[in-house]
């Protein structure tokens, strides 16, 4: 038995080493494979190359052109080229530093590339299925001046073999002054002296630390960190500079924090005005590296010829009655001080944006005027009470619902803070309202309660799905939302606003913005070409009516607004809601067409309040509304919002709702069919033969068993009816069967 086991023994071990051999020579001849296929790759793919001395002799970069959607040429990125060269010896030593800190820490070691980064690519190829970056100096320079950027392996091979090729000919300061001459630093600015004199108005050689960090960060997205652009991306940009210095042992810690601090108080001077629709484009550059993922290199200098949505006429309309109305709010005699404001106009039906004037005026720096507002997060005020109103119709509220506006306190949810008590706009409380007065007259106390009965979260996911991305009912999202939430309570974008108007002037479908519509490259082989797709339905069309029928309903509004207010245009049917923050801090007017949607926003850019006599309907963001809106529909026919089969039109009372109750007045209402009244209001109640008002809510808010909203009913009526009005103060054994206003499920 034992000399049977050695055997076996014996045996596993010689299988074992014949595998192990085979393994070996397997391995081996696979490793000879793979060096003849890497050396076949190389000699096939270096065979037509540029010669690398071709670097001091390249060919500018063709301009990369934008137009509206009729031609129109709104920018030319080289236009007027915007590039002087540049000696390494006049570049300041920082500036040298810090692009080698962030762009290629081990440029001066290194043999034209980084293996390290290299090995960083192959893994994403493999297990990403990606060719992503990489690159440093070095090869950057090769694929800005001798071949093109795409992202392909055969570009990548190619990039690597000039890479080393360069940096055999060529000493690293000879690489790095090249660089330096080449990158693009946003808009026309190739170069490094282009670019100090663009941002700061002096020579290159003059920058200091700060200014050299901010050039250095610029070259991997140009329009995202732009300072015009109208954001401040820039600014972490250049602490990442600095913060690379400092771990490379160019500069200390003291110098990084106070170079940030200079650069972030830093006034930014612009000096190009070769432009048309200025913020439109800028947003357009930046979508063309966000969104279609070309390079920034490619953007800059490489041709492309941009198509998009914008019709120049009706953005240069909009630019001038922007100025023209804020110009007005500005005169001694008037004094608004009111500085801001942006503008958007979209076709409802595609998403399509045909303007977007994002300031007052885009090269007025006393006003921060090219920073884009529209894409700016301000408080809505009441401008998106109806994705409420729609959320509550969804579950089986009507417009015919209702509910008392009183003086009420809501709780806040701590105790240690004091009531919510919100008031309405003229400070008035008119006591029952049905929903669509209450919507169409923008009262807060309707609104407030409507929010707490329909459910903050409901809402929230509504005004989400309609394109409102800060209101995304995440739990962490909601934790500091309560009811203020339907008076602006929440922040939003007038881009978001446009989508979310568009979707109800597209009967409940959603449009998201469309800025593009194609990209070609200089030889005409289209890049890029955008297809209209129908977006998801997130709200039913009869609820869309609804809102459509109210907002649109000039009578239904006169009680604040009267019936020759700016959101009146005689002979079309337009829908239009304002929104304005207690303190008078933001200004909105939104409308829509069954076509287009307008919306406008106004205010200051430093957060500063305008003046308190700045009326919704009356002066701020209506007039400019007016005036666009008017000026898109002219010599178009009327489009009336399409009425769809499910939803009738039921003759009720117009003080209590229900069905007529004796000589009440009366008025028409639509509404979903199964949720149209089938008795009178349940408010009426008889006894001895003469008729009371029994008006009771609870309050579904107050958690220490207090009903604060009767309290303020009862209190309404003490103030406004005598008892003289006996029909006010029923007797106590009479009681509502139902709890107003009351959803009919559907």
């Amino acid at each position: 038995m034992s000399e049977f086991r050695s055997r076996r023994r014996l045996r596993n071990g010689l299988t074992k080493m014949v595998w192990l051999s085979r393994l070996s020579t397997f391995i081996f001849f696979g490793l000879i494979a793979g060096i003849l296929l890497v050396a076949g790759l190389f000699v096939w793919y270096g065979k037509d190359l540029p010669a690398p001395g071709k670097l001091t002799q390249a060919q500018q970069s063709q301009s990369t052109r934008i137009f509206d959607r009729n031609g129109e040429l709104l920018y030319s990125v080289y236009q007027d080229t915007n590039r002087i060269y540049v000696n390494l010896s006049d570049i300041p030593k920082n500036l040298q530093n810090a692009t080698i800190s962030v762009e290629d820490k081990n440029f001066y070691n290194n043999i034209g590339f980084s293996p390290v980064s290299y090995l960083r690519v192959l893994r994403d190829v493999i297990f990403k299925g990606e060719l992503t970056g990489g690159s440093g100096l070095t090869q950057q320079l090769v694929r800005n001046t001798l071949i093109t950027s795409e992202r392909t392996l055969p570009r990548k091979i190619k990039e690597l073999i000039l890479s080393i090729q360069v940096d055999k000919k060529y000493s690293k300061d000879q690489i790095l002054e090249m660089y330096l001459n080449d990158v693009p630093y946003g808009g026309t600015n190739v170069g490094v002296e282009a670019a100090a004199e663009y941002y700061f108005g002096k020579h290159v050689k003059d920058l200091d630390l700060a200014q050299s960090a901010f050039l250095a960060g610029l070259p991997q997205s140009p329009t995202t960190y732009n300072p015009f652009s109208g954001n401040k991306y820039y600014l972490d940009r250049t602490k990442v500079v600095l913060d690379s210095m400092v771990n490379n042992g160019y500069i200390s810690q003291k110098q990084d924090e106070a170079s940030y601090a200079e650069i972030k108080n830093y006034q930014f001077e612009q000096q190009d005005t070769s432009i048309k629709a200025p913020h439109f484009v800028m947003y357009v550059k930046q979508l063309l590296e966000n969104q279609l993922h070309f390079s920034p290199a490619m953007v800059e200098n490489g041709g492309l010829q941009v198509t998009t949505t914008l019709d120049y006429k009706v953005e240069k309309q909009v630019e001038d009655d922007v100025k023209t109305e804020i110009g007005k709010l500005n005169t001694k005699a008037a004094n608004y001080n009111v500085h801001n404001a942006a503008a958007m106009v979209t076709d409802a039906k595609t998403g399509e944006v045909l303007a977007m004037d994002g300031n007052t005026d885009y090269f007025d720096k006393t006003i921060d005027g090219n920073y884009n507002d529209a894409l700016a997060q301000r408080q809505p005020g009441s401008s998106l009470k109806p994705i409420m109103y729609a959320t509550a119709f969804e579950k089986g509220y009507t417009a015919g619902s209702m509910i008392m506006d009183v003086k009420t306190d809501f709780p806040t949810g701590d105790p240690t803070m004091p009531m919510y008590s919100p008031v309405n706009y003229d400070g008035k409380f008119r006591g029952p309202v049905e929903l669509r007065i209450a919507l169409a007259n923008s009262m807060n106390i309707p609104a407030v309660k409507m929010l707490a009965l329909t459910g903050i979260k409901d809402v929230m996911t509504n005004a989400y799905n309609m394109g409102i991305e800060n209101w995304q009912p995440t739990a962490d999202n909601m934790k500091d939302v309560g009811l203020s939430l339907v008076l602006g309570g929440r922040e939003t974008t007038l881009l978001n606003e446009m989508t979310a108007y568009g979707t109800f002037a597209n009967q409940g479908v959603r449009q998201d913005p469309v800025f593009i519509l194609k990209v070609t490259d200089s030889k005409g082989n289209i890049l890029y070409q955008w297809h209209k797709q129908d977006g998801p339905r997130v709200l039913p069309l009869n609820i869309t009516y609804l809102i459509s029928s109210i907002l649109s309903d000039n009578n239904a509004r006169s009680l604040e607004f009267g019936t020759h207010s700016w959101l009146y245009i005689p002979g079309r049917d337009v829908a239009v809601k304002t929104g304005t923050t207690d303190d008078k801090r933001d200004n909105w007017t939104m409308g829509y067409t069954p076509s287009y949607v307008v919306g406008v926003w106004v205010g200051n850019n430093d957060n500063s309040a305008m003046n308190q006599a700045i009326s919704s309907g009356i002066t701020g963001a209506s007039p400019i509304w007016y005036d666009i809106m008017t000026q898109v529909l002219k010599g178009k026919p009327n489009e009336p919002f399409q009425k769809p089969d499910d939803v009738t039109q039921v003759t009720i009372d117009s003080t209590f709702g229900g069905l007529p109750f004796g000589s009440q007045p009366t008025r028409q209402e639509y509404f979903i069919k199964g949720t149209e009244p089938t008795a009178s209001s349940p408010v009426y109640q008889n006894k001895d033969g003469k008729t009371y008002y029994v008006i009771k809510e609870n309050d579904p808010v107050s958690t220490d068993g207090q009903n604060r909203w009767q309290v303020g009913i009862d209190q309404w009526i003490k103030d406004n009816h005598s008892a003289a009005d006996s029909q006010w103060y029923p007797p106590s054994d009479l009681v509502n069967p139902q709890n107003s206003p009351t959803p009919t499920p559907h």
